[in-house]
């Protein structure tokens, strides 16, 4: 522990040296990101980052464990860095880049570096050929926002670290990935928004040929103890961010007829600043989901159990409808003012029936863990076992009767973003008229011998939980961005039906640019209450030290009763101190200003 800590530190620390001179140099032979119409930074920002990132975990890896396994690993990643360097400093075409990433998986495949997913020799091959070169392009491609890259390949690496050095210990593995973290960790000290200097190719190449060969070694220590599924999953989750990333931009190029190659502002980070996330938050959402594949891969890695895919399943699952989300942000058609204020709009092809057709598809996957969850949590061990065989047989007819039941009562006539009390309804007749149904048909068929009806109750609740958390989706994200959007500071006036009928005209409207601060109200029984989620700041008292205390930008009026002198000497105190009043017309419904 003690070595790898100071492995760590090492690499943090000769980082944090480098890069000052790394950004110097970079000035002085003039290697600059200028701005772009497919970039997303707004000012020149020097290069050559990615040789900080590399050389300390290169350098170091040499010293301290200089005849090692790793050498071959190393010696890729190397080359890998010097050419991205060379597409830094002199631009390579795409097809030059990636014929040098297929040659050096090449020369990694014919050394034994295999996924070891399936017993075909060959089709492994094919497999790790396409891991390898596909992660390595994946962290490629995830440079497109200050700290993104580098924050996701810190937590893979932390996540691979974690899985392996409990099974290994301080072997050159963990050494490299301890500094590998180090050096990621200190770059984003510089890198992190508002960045002073990128890693450039150089940096990406290196950073996901690294992650996509020392993945390949997790495989290998877990398969002694863990079973077949952790073995090809626990990687998959640990780097699923920027396969995720690479997925969603491909198909979504296609489907607008871009090529995949070609660079844009269509990334998930994009879009979650589009949807009114700041940059910067938006950069955090990517990394706590990265943080959530990790352990969720670790928690595969360490266990024996089948029952763990569940957790897997969900989060995949999960990630899946964020992509459905995401793919609803316009980034083409008038790119950048809908990048800038934030509108949604739908995609670019909308195509009804292919949405409906992902809705079935996506709620068959959830009848399926359902159905598996409620046995896991209805029996245990040995007793879980001799159950089995009823699960397997009852499965097609849990299947059959609950999807026919879900289009019967109307399941699929819904809209997600518009997703409500009276929807939840419905998925509520589903489920409990698909359970039922299922539970005659196994007594018609199999006299229910060897069926617990407790499988069948924990089945309905966990479904419902499913099927509403996946329909809600939607409006949760929308809801999470609005709330973190930046803009005017919004005050209301009145906590009763006029302040939430404010809240829904006003911040419902995709292009608008406030951000709710809470509600004013003089009801004292409605201090330290919340509604829709926002809370009763205090009375007029508390509306006025905000006014004066330069604390709010936007004041509306929502109720009815109100005093004529407090109204006179609200408009005065808000014209003094230049915030924005407004009243809502009750007979209209909708915004008009007072003054």
């Amino acid at each position: 522990m003690n070595l790898l800590l100071f492995c760590f530190l090492g690499a943090a620390t000769a980082t944090l040296l480098l890069v000052p001179l790394c950004r110097i140099a970079a000035f002085r032979l003039d290697l600059v990101a200028r701005p772009k119409e497919d970039r997303w930074h707004r000012k020149p920002t020097a290069m050559l980052g990615g040789i900080a990132i590399a050389l300390p975990p290169l350098v170091g890896a040499l010293l301290v464990a200089p005849v090692s396994d790793l050498w071959l690993p190393l010696l890729c990643c190397g080359l890998m860095f010097a050419v991205g360097l060379t597409d830094d400093v002199l631009p390579l075409k795409p097809a030059t880049k990636l014929i040098a990433e297929i040659g050096l998986a090449s020369v990694l495949l014919f050394f034994g570096y295999r996924l070891q997913w399936v017993e075909s020799l060959t089709l492994d091959a094919m497999l790790t050929m396409v891991w390898l070169v596909g992660v390595t392009n994946a962290l490629n491609l995830l440079d497109n926002m200050d700290g993104l890259c580098a924050g996701i390949a810190a937590v893979a690496s932390a996540a691979l670290l974690a899985g392996i050095y409990p099974v290994a210990g301080a072997t050159p593995t963990t050494l490299f990935l301890a500094m590998l973290l180090g050096s990621t960790i200190g770059f984003l000290v510089y890198n992190f928004n508002p960045a002073s200097i990128f890693m450039g190719d150089s940096g990406s190449l290196f950073l996901g040929l690294s992650l996509a060969a020392i993945a390949l070694q997790l495989p290998r220590e877990a398969g002694a103890k863990s079973n077949m599924l952790s073995v090809m999953a626990a990687p998959l989750l640990v780097l699923l961010i920027p396969i995720f990333d690479t997925t969603l931009v491909t198909v979504s190029r296609l489907f607008s007829g871009r090529k995949p190659s070609q660079g844009g502002r269509d990334h998930s980070s994009h879009r979650l600043v589009a949807i009114g996330l700041p940059e910067r938050t938006a950069v955090l959402v990517l990394w706590t989901l990265a943080a959530l594949g990790g352990t969720v891969g670790l928690t595969l890695h360490d266990s024996r159990s089948d029952s763990t895919w569940v957790p897997a399943a969900l989060f995949v699952l999960a990630m899946i409808v964020f992509a459905a989300y995401l793919a609803r942000v316009r980034v083409y058609d008038n790119q950048d003012s809908a990048l800038r204020t934030g509108r949604i709009t739908p995609f670019v092809v909308d195509l009804m029936y292919k949405r409906r057709v992902l809705e079935v598809l996506l709620d068959f996957c959830l009848v399926v863990v359902a159905y598996y969850s409620a046995y896991r949590l209805r029996f245990e061990g040995e007793e879980y076992s001799q159950f089995f065989p009823s699960f397997i047989q009852s499965l097609p007819i849990a299947l059959g009767t609950q999807m026919v039941v879900f289009f019967v009562v109307g399941v699929y006539r819904g809209v997600w973003r518009y997703f409500g009390l009276m929807d939840g309804v419905v998925l509520a007749k589903g489920v409990i008229a698909g359970t039922v149904l299922q539970v005659f048909l196994i007594l018609y068929f199999y006299r229910f011998e060897h069926y617990s009806r407790g499988v069948f109750i924990i089945y309905a609740g966990t479904l419902m939980l499913f099927l509403a958390g996946s329909r809600a989706s939607f409006r949760l994200i929308s809801e999470f961005a609005r709330r973190r959007r930046p803009g005017q500071r919004l005050v209301v006036y009145g906590a009763g039906d006029g302040g939430s009928l404010v809240v829904r005209e006003l911040l419902s409207d995709e292009r608008a640019t406030y951000r709710m601060l809470g509600f004013i109200d003089d009801d004292p029984n409605k201090r330290r209450v919340r509604v829709q989620g926002y809370p009763v700041l205090g009375g007029y008292d508390s509306l006025v030290s905000l006014v004066t205390g330069g604390a709010v930008d936007s004041v509306v009026i929502s109720t009815r009763l109100i005093a004529v002198d407090r109204l006179r000497e609200l408009e005065h105190l808000c014209a003094v101190h230049q915030v924005n009043l407004s009243r809502l017309h009750f007979r209209l419904e909708e915004m008009v200003a007072v003054s």
